[in-house]
């Protein structure tokens, strides 16, 4: 074969590899010239397996010519690859680039939730007394949930604690007060018993201004030898005046729970007129805020604790009742919408 042919073929391949190079404007494109130039399959790989066909004594030269021609692409390519990083770096530092002249953007200061900041309030109040803290499980049984709270599945109380079922026996709890039995048996016989169970709760009730179908309650419990009725009105006294004034006054007012007997429903006078009568408390100055009774002595004996030995009592409260009341929020469905209009006022200043 004609050395001169092969050398002036190096010349084309170097002079149409250069040229392309021109082109390349991204590390894709640089990779692909890489493969197709100097790659096994390249132009100069095809040169050199023709070596065969040329005279012994001119295969030096013509390998002479192919490696000097590898080694001018090699160069160039390494040299436009450093060339593209630095364009690509210094076109990502401009679409990054700070105005450090601009005034700063300042973080607004977070503050708790006024539902968090109520029940840490509730729960320090009954610290103060001498209770301890219990959780329980959201998703109960419906032996604890109902019927070891005497509420038998034919029993028609049920119907106002309609909720959400999971199996025909798991259910998501409707109240906080199946922690009175779990926590009775966990400390059975000592006495005396004194807890409260914050936690969420759920029911089918459709939402609205003061409905909804998850809520925040707090339970509490206290058993011993020789509780009183007048007992939980003392207790539910020094809870009233702690969270809503030193001048709060307490009521209760007959009422049925199944698992008490017997039992309340306790009012506070009225926050907004302190008694007088306003459309707040629909002029009867009074606000009711929790139901409460003696514990029901087959739920003591459920228990594993003689209800003619013990006695205690037993009461509930919604978290967000008591935040309404005491923020003068009208609405309960505003406490779950992250309205910053709200959230703010609860943001202590800097």
């Amino acid at each position: 074969m004609d050395v001169g042919a092969l050398e002036t073929t190096i010349l084309d391949i170097e002079r149409e590899a250069l040229g392309a190079l021109e082109q390349v404007a991204d590390r894709a494109a640089l990779e692909e010239w890489r493969v197709r130039y100097l790659g096994k399959k390249s132009p100069l790989s095809q040169v050199m397996r023709q070596l065969g066909s040329v005279a012994a004594e001119e295969r030096p030269r013509v390998g002479e010519a192919v490696n000097r021609c590898r080694d001018r692409l090699q160069t160039a390519w390494e040299t436009a690859k450093e060339a593209l990083s630095e364009r690509l770096l210094n076109e990502r530092l401009a679409s990054e680039r700070v105005d450090v002249t601009l005034p700063g953007r300042r973080r607004e200061r977070g503050a708790l939730h006024p539902l968090v900041r109520v029940m840490q309030e509730v729960e320090d109040i009954f610290l103060g007394m001498g209770f301890t803290i219990a959780e329980g499980p959201e998703v109960e049984t419906d032996e604890y949930n109902f019927e070891k709270l005497n509420l038998p599945k034919d029993h028609p109380a049920r119907d106002m604690q309609d909720t959400f079922y999971l199996t025909d026996a798991l259910l998501l709890r409707t109240h906080t007060s199946p922690m009175q039995v779990r926590t009775m048996e966990a400390m059975r016989p000592r006495v005396p018993v004194k807890v409260i169970v914050p936690g969420r709760v759920y029911r089918r009730d459709e939402d609205d201004a003061t409905h909804s179908h998850a809520f925040n309650q707090i339970e509490g419990l206290v058993v011993d030898e020789g509780i009183r009725m007048s007992d939980l009105k003392g207790v539910l006294e020094q809870f009233a005046r702690a969270m809503f004034g030193p001048d709060q006054a307490v009521r209760l007012r007959p009422s049925f729970f199944p698992f008490t007997e017997p039992s309340a429903e306790v009012d506070v006078r009225c926050i907004n007129c302190g008694g007088a009568g306003c459309r707040v408390c629909k002029d009867t100055g009074w606000i009711e805020i929790l139901g409460a009774g003696m514990v029901h002595p087959h739920v003591l004996d459920w228990a594993g604790y003689d209800h003619r030995r013990y006695s205690g009592f037993a009461f509930g409260m919604g978290v967000e009742r008591i935040a309404m009341l005491k923020y003068g929020i009208e609405d309960i469905r505003h406490l779950y919408q992250n309205d910053l209009r709200l959230l703010r006022q609860f943001a202590r200043p800097v």
